[in-house]
């Protein structure tokens, strides 16, 4: 059985989408069912295993989730971790926790774009020129 049906990958897709669309940022959101490591260990690899770290800015933002296990980690590249607030992945955090601690991990997900979204804008601006750098889909990953 897959981890989301299709309305609710739709929903995370048409997230990614809508927050880069209002900037030049670059957002991924990568599943799988269990965390063989630590969590910000396994999201870090996935960050470059998904190339994240290539963007041209180095602005690109990974929310991993892994299900079964109930971990979850958000990270961005040193372009993003050089402008936001000190704190803002862990109230980033705080947010999505609000929504996955009733069992709405979609809900979770996409609080967490939409908030990565809305610092994107602030600090990477959406320009004319502004190439997609990054798939829009989500990764689902079967671990080690």
């Amino acid at each position: 059985m897959p981890v989301f049906n299709e309305e609710e990958q739709q929903r995370i897709r048409k997230g990614i989408e809508e927050a880069e669309n209002r900037s030049s940022g670059e957002i991924r959101v990568c599943i799988e069912k269990k965390c063989s490591e630590e969590v910000l260990d396994r999201a870090a690899k996935y960050f470059f295993q998904l190339n994240m770290h290539k963007t041209a800015l180095r602005h690109g933002v990974l929310i991993y989730v892994a299900t079964v296990d109930r971990k979850f980690a958000i990270i961005g590249d040193s372009g993003i971790n050089q402008v936001v607030p000190a704190d803002f992945w862990d109230s980033t955090k705080e947010d999505m926790l609000n929504h996955f601690k009733y069992g709405d991990i979609v809900e979770g997900i996409v609080t967490g774009l939409k908030i990565a979204g809305e610092q994107l804008q602030k600090y990477f601006p959406h320009t004319a020129g502004n190439v997609n750098e990054l798939p829009d889909d989500i990764a689902f990953m079967d671990g080690d």
